[in-house]
């Protein structure tokens, strides 16, 4: 599906900062079926990542950037809950982003569109789902992204789910570990045929497949150490029934 824009504070773009732009590009393309195109992976000929020279300001890994319209304003909330700014406003083609750390070190990054809005497809194989916060200071992160982005926590598809105050997913919420940071979960057709592929390329499985809401998920670790996840939809019938009640009319009643 072709995406053209993003709603405030969603995630936008997600990009591997690596010390091997080669050897990354080969994985991911044997992986996902990405090409690449100087700093982007595309698919289809549209970009759906970015791929970045790792540099000392931040570390290597997949990170996930939020969509900030005004970027100096949502840095200013940023501090204001004590999180910190790695990497200061800077020019990109079609863009000016950031990179900040929360308030308990898990880092992001934000993404201000100047013609370049970030993925531009997305409910495909080979494109980002979602991301996933990973945190065990749930409060903390509560307190945090409720100040900076009006999130809230809610449970839905029977796990932690942040939301916005619109009640529309932004990003899921991973605990029980000991790690803070944000996770990048990209679309794939089917989960167990990938994850006999990850190891034949160089890659790690560390968790899964396991089912969790709507998909299959596994988490994973690509050949220069860089963790993400790969996550499959898990299609359920859907009954439809259709009755009249004098007294309430025309009754639905869904199953399956």
């Amino acid at each position: 599906m072709r995406i053209r824009g993003f709603a405030p504070s969603t995630p936008c773009w997600a990009e591997l900062s690596t010390s091997d732009h080669g050897r990354a590009a080969r994985f991911y393309a044997d992986l996902l079926g990405w090409e690449i195109d100087g700093d982007r992976f595309l698919l289809d000929g549209r970009p759906v990542a970015g791929i970045a020279p790792s540099r000392p300001d931040r570390p290597e890994g997949w990170l996930t950037y939020l969509a900030a319209p005004d970027l100096e304003y949502t840095i200013e909330r940023v501090q204001a809950a004590y999180g910190r700014v790695l990497v200061r406003p800077e020019e990109r083609p079609g863009a000016r982003s950031a990179v900040v750390a929360d308030s308990s070190g898990a880092i992001f990054g934000l993404w201000q569109a100047a013609g370049f809005a970030g993925a531009q497809l997305r409910g495909e194989p080979g494109t980002m789902a979602w991301s996933d916060l990973l945190t065990d200071g749930v409060g903390q992160a509560t307190a945090f992204y409720g100040s900076v982005f009006g999130w809230s926590l809610t449970h839905e598809f029977g796990s932690g789910e942040w939301l916005t105050e619109a009640h529309d997913s932004v990003a899921g919420l991973i605990t029980g570990r000991y790690d803070f940071r944000w996770q990048p979960s990209f679309q794939v057709a089917d989960c167990p045929e990938l994850v006999d592929h990850v190891a034949r390329l160089g890659g790690r499985v560390m968790a899964g497949p396991v089912e969790m809401g709507l998909g299959k998920y596994v988490e994973i670790v690509d050949p220069l150490g860089s963790p993400f996840a790969i996550t499959a939809p898990v299609y359920r019938p859907v009954e439809l029934s259709v009755a009249y009640n004098n007294v309430t009319g025309m009754e639905l009643t869904y199953g399956g």
